[in-house]
C-alpha cells in the first residue's frame, strides 16, 4: 500500500501535534530562579522546528487505538525535551553557529551557560517522565523509562562512534559503517523511541511497542540523509543551519564516504589533511573545494538515491505493521511521512 498525502496535509498534522505538544511543553516549565537557566531552557522548542518526534508519537499512539489527550501529549513533552537537550549538547560538541534560524545557545552565551541549560533540558525531561506514573501507573511508566534508558544508550553510543571518527580522522570508512552509526545516532530516538512510547501511552500495557521499530530504523536513516544533503545543497532560509556546517565539523557523511571512496588519489590526500585539521584551522577556500567536489562526482545525487530506497522500504514496513490501520488519519500520516523526510527543504 502506497499513500497518497502530499506535502501539505503532512505539514498540517505536523503543525498541529507540535502545537500541542509545545503547549503542553511550555505550560510546565518552571519560572523564575537563575539567570541564564529557565528561559534559555525554552529557548530552542520556541523556535520553529518541524515537531516530528512529537508528531511520530502521538501520531502512532492514534493509529494503534489511543487518543491525543494529555496522556499522550505529556509523553510526547518528554520526547521533544530529551530531543531539545540532545540539540544544546550536540551544538556544543559540533562547534555549530546556528540552529533553527538564529545562533545556537553556544554560540550566543557560551558553553557553560548553554551546557548547564542542556543539562537541566534532561533533568526536566526525566521529571516529565516520572510524572507518568499519575496518567498511565507505575508499571506503565517503568516501560517508558526502560524505553528511554535504551534510547539515551543508543543515541550516546552513537554520538561516540561520529565523534570518534572525527577525533580519530577516520577516512577507510564504509556505507555500512555509516548506517550502524545512523541507526544509533538518528534512528532511535528520532523514529523508534516516538513510536515505541506512542504505543506506551495508549495504557494497555506493552501492546507490541516493537512493530514499527523497521520503519522508525528506516524512516530516521532516510531523515538523516536527507539532513547530509541539504547542509550542502539547501536553501539557508528554509535549512536553518549553517551551509556546509558538517564539512566545517569533519562529519563522516554518506556523501563524504562516497566521494573518499571514489576521488582520485590526490583528491584523497587532500580531503584527508583537510580533515584531520582543527575546525579552527580550516579555510573557507578549502570548504569551497570540497564542497564542489562532493557535488562533481555527484556524490549528493547518490546518496539522495539511498535516501529514496530507504523511504520506499520505510513505508513498505508501516503499511505491514499498520494493516487495515492504515487507512485511517494517522496511518496515512505514517506513511506519507516516507516521501516527507526525503522531499523536505529543513
Amino acid at each position: 500500500m502506497t499513500a497518497t498525502v502530499t506535502d501539505g496535509p503532512v505539514d498540517t498534522l505536523l503543525a498541529r501535534y507540535r502545537a500541542r505538544t509545545m503547549a503542553t511543553l511550555l505550560a510546565e516549565l518552571p519560572t523564575g530562579g537563575p539567570r541564564y537557566l529557565y528561559d534559555l531552557v525554552a529557548d530552542y522548542p520556541g523556535r520553529s522546528g518541524k515537531g516530528l518526534r512529537a508528531a511520530l508519537c502521538v501520531a502512532t499512539c492514534r493509529a494503534f487505538g489511543g487518543t491525543d489527550d494529555d496522556t499522550v501529549l505529556n509523553v510526547a513533552a518528554t520526547v521533544e525535551l530529551f530531543h531539545n537537550a540532545f540539540l544544546i549538547h550536540d551544538d556544543i560538541q559540533d562547534g555549530s553557529e546556528q540552529r533553527r534560524g538564529a545562533p545556537t545557545l553556544s554560540a550566543r552565551y557560551g558553553v557553560p551557560v548553554a551546557l548547564n541549560v542542556g543539562n537541566m533540558t534532561n533533568l526536566l525531561a526525566l521529571e516529565r517522565l516520572l510524572a507518568n506514573r499519575d496518567l498511565l501507573g507505575s508499571g506503565t511508566t517503568w516501560e517508558l523509562v526502560e524505553q528511554t534508558r535504551l534510547m539515551l544508550r543508543h543515541s550516546l553510543e552513537g554520538q561516540a562512534i561520529e565523534v570518534g571518527w572525527i577525533r580519530d580522522n577516520a577516512c577507510d570508512l564504509t556505507a555500512d559503517d555509516y548506517y550502524r552509526m545512523c541507526l544509533k545516532k538518528t534512528s532511535w530516538y528520532t523514529c523508534v523511541y516516538p513510536c515505541r512510547t506512542g504505543i506506551l501511552a495508549i495504557g494497555d500495557g506493552r501492546p507490541g511497542m516493537d512493530r514499527l521499530d523497521r520503519y522508525g530504523w528506516f524512516l530516521g536513516a532516510a531523515f538523516q540523509i536527507q539532513d547530509d544533503v541539504l547542509n550542502l545543497v539547501g536553501d539557508y532560509a528554509r535549512y536553518g543551519k549553517e551551509i556546509s556546517g558538517d564539512l566545517w565539523e569533519g562529519k563522516r557523511t554518506l556523501i563524504l564516504i562516497d566521494f573518499l571512496d571514489r576521488c582520485t588519489p590526490a583528491e584523497r590526500e587532500r580531503t584527508v589533511r583537510f580533515l584531520g585539521a582543527a575546525r579552527s584551522a580550516r579555510t573557507a577556500a578549502e570548504v569551497r573545494w570540497l564542497h564542489r567536489r562532493l557535488l562533481a562526482y555527484d556524490s549528493v545525487v547518490a546518496a539522495q538515491g539511498q535516501a529514496r530506497d530507504l523511504a520506499d522500504a520505510a513505508r513498505t514496513e508501516a503499511a505491514a505493521a499498520l494493516g487495515e490501520r492504515a487507512d485511517s488519519e494517522d496511518g496515512r500520516f505514517l506513511l506519507a511521512l516516507a516521501d516527507y523526510v526525503v522531499d523536505r527543504s529543513r
